[in-house]
Formats: C-alpha cells, sequence, structure tokens
C-alpha cells in the first residue's frame, strides 16, 4: 500500500480513505478510529470494483453510496 498525500488534510479525523488492488477484485479501507489505525480489507469474488477515473478530486460518499460500491455496484 502506497503513502498517501492528502493535500494538507488531517488524515485523523475519521474519514476513510478507500483503495483498490490493481485488478480490481480487492478494497482496503483505512480509517483512525481515535485509538489507533483500522484496516478494513475485503476480496470482491465477481465483478469487482468500478472505480471512477484518475484525477486529482476526492470522492465523498455517504454510507449507502459506499455500501453500494463495496457491494460492485456502478
Amino acid at each position: 500500500m502506497a503513502l498517501i498525500r492528502d493535500g494538507g488534510h488531517e488524515p485523523f479525523n475519521g474519514a476513510l480513505y478507500v483503495f483498490r488492488s490493481k485488478r480490481a477484485d480487492r478494497v482496503r479501507i483505512v480509517w483512525w478510529d481515535g485509538s489507533g489505525v483500522c484496516l478494513y480489507s475485503k476480496t470482491l469474488e465477481e465483478n469487482g470494483v468500478c472505480w471512477p477515473g484518475i484525477s486529482a478530486a476526492r470522492a465523498r460518499l455517504d454510507h449507502s453510496q459506499l455500501m453500494a460500491f463495496l457491494a460492485g455496484m456502478d
């Protein structure tokens, strides 16, 4: 996993940082829970993840959008 430069944003604010594998068949989510860094990892067995195109912009998702994203929906 590569180090993220978050453009000066505070990494300890509870935000989730989502990464995908090169083949888009695995997702890792990293966040600070107040006492340490947590890691969630999921292997997607069927279609993989529909990932947005590369850009400098950050994407903000609400809970339902994140769950749909992890389920492999566009």
